[in-house]
């Protein structure tokens, strides 16, 4: 940043008032919070990770100088549950990413499935090329398998796995049969979500080395994945029929 770009002093100040009655303003709406996702306390929230970060940036541009806090953006928050207190139904939302590192053992697994003889469940037009054709041999896999064995016997299927992410929304009623087939995702609002679980190598690379538990180290010598494991395919599950 040139030096006719940068803030003033004085805007720096300013800033760092701004943190201040942010501060005053979360605490206030803390104190009075009417429950668990008061509204109040997650839009104080909000404008005090906005104050904090306009503070920090004017301080580095200012004075080449950092604050030591790290607050969450709110685009990576749920926003406050407004979902039923009793759902009567839910819907399971679940993206499980891979990456295809062993293609000739993905085409010689499905090319084992679709020999099989007698099995009603093969789907005879996609088992056609199932051993020379990596499209053809996932849809083979993934009509034979449920999605859950595919992630504990991936690397069997030529995969790694990469992030995963499963979401619990919470429904009034259960939708018409066959009406989210075509989008499953498409209607999943953040404000039903029950809860949430992620899953990213992102977690393992905070990890420092000092932080690893003696516990987690298995009599080979790895370390297990203390934040979970990382687990291509999108799935919705809105019926217990599924």
């Amino acid at each position: 940043m040139s030096d006719a770009a940068q803030p003033t002093a004085a805007e720096v100040r300013a800033a760092a008032e701004a943190v201040k009655a942010a501060l005053d303003r979360h605490l206030a709406a803390v104190e009075r919070r009417s429950g668990e996702d008061d509204p109040a306390v997650y839009e104080a929230f909000n404008e005090l990770a906005a104050a904090a970060e306009e503070y920090d940036e004017l301080l580095y541009d200012r004075y080449d100088e950092v604050t030591p806090f790290e607050i969450p953006g709110g685009e990576d928050s749920l926003p406050p549950y407004t979902g039923p207190e009793e759902p009567n139904a839910l819907s399971v939302l679940i993206r499980r990413d891979y990456a295809v590192v062993e293609p000739q053992r993905l085409l010689a697994q499905a090319g084992r499935v679709a020999d099989l003889d007698g099995d009603p469940d093969i789907d005879t037009e996609s088992a056609t090329g199932a051993g020379s054709s990596v499209h053809a041999a996932l849809g083979v896999l993934f009509g034979e398998f449920e999605p859950d064995e595919i992630a504990s016997r991936h690397k069997e299927f030529g995969l790694e796995e990469g992030d995963s992410t499963l979401w619990v929304l919470a429904a009034d009623e259960p939708p018409e049969p066959g009406e989210w087939l075509e989008a499953p995702f498409d209607q999943a609002d953040p404000q039903r979500v029950v809860c949430r679980f992620d899953v990213s190598a992102v977690f393992d690379d905070e990890l420092d080395a000092d932080d690893v538990d003696p516990d987690d180290v298995d009599p080979d010598g790895d370390v297990e994945d203390v934040a979970g494991v990382e687990i291509d395919e999108a799935e919705a599950l809105e019926d217990a029929d599924r």
